[in-house]
């Protein structure tokens, strides 16, 4: 695995190192030692899967509070997404700043969101399933989101002309410090 930190402090792109022969390939998708060389939560105790219908579905932006954040891995088994974090951490140099990255099936790329980020993802085709590896336990009491098209952070979203988005995530308040 190749982890490349991004703009936003503690998030990471994880790309896999393919090893193929004719059969297809194998590939290492998750080490304790490499997450915790790189000062990583390797703590998985939930794994989530999320279908999604049709493109243009947008789920975030998500996140728990404390004392429940939690830290994901995703990544992509069929279909494709825009994966969008926010930086909630005000001690972060980075606070209130976004990044996104195209996670496919095919790409080989998956996304380390450390505690403190908000995270939201739009699927680029139909039939899309994410796959999510889980720090901490989801715990609805402290499950929180904000708005995904909200000017504070002025995240650029695909065109998308019948995006579809729950009740729920058009329910979210506008990001207050």
């Amino acid at each position: 695995m190749q982890f490349t930190e991004t703009k936003l402090k503690g998030a990471y792109i994880i790309e896999l190192e393919p090893h193929s022969d004719e059969r297809g390939f194998f590939a290492r998708s998750f080490c304790k030692k490499e997450f915790e060389k790189l000062g990583l939560n390797p703590e998985i105790v939930q794994c989530n899967v999320s279908y999604n219908k049709k493109v243009g579905t947008l789920r975030g932006m998500h996140f728990q509070k404390p004392p429940f954040e939690e830290t994901k891995i995703v990544s992509v088994t069929k279909g494709a997404i825009y994966d969008v974090i926010i930086d909630l951490k005000t001690e972060s140099d980075t606070y209130c700043q976004w990044f996104a990255v195209e996670l496919t099936e095919g790409n080989n790329k998956m996304l380390y969101i450390p505690e403190g980020f908000a995270h939201g993802f739009q699927t680029l085709s139909d039939d899309t399933i994410v796959y999510y590896q889980m720090g901490n336990y989801y715990n609805p009491e402290y499950a929180d989101g904000i708005r995904w098209d909200d000017l504070a952070f002025n995240i650029k979203w695909p065109e998308c002309e019948n995006r579809v988005i729950s009740e729920k995530d058009l329910d979210y308040s506008y990001y207050k410090d």
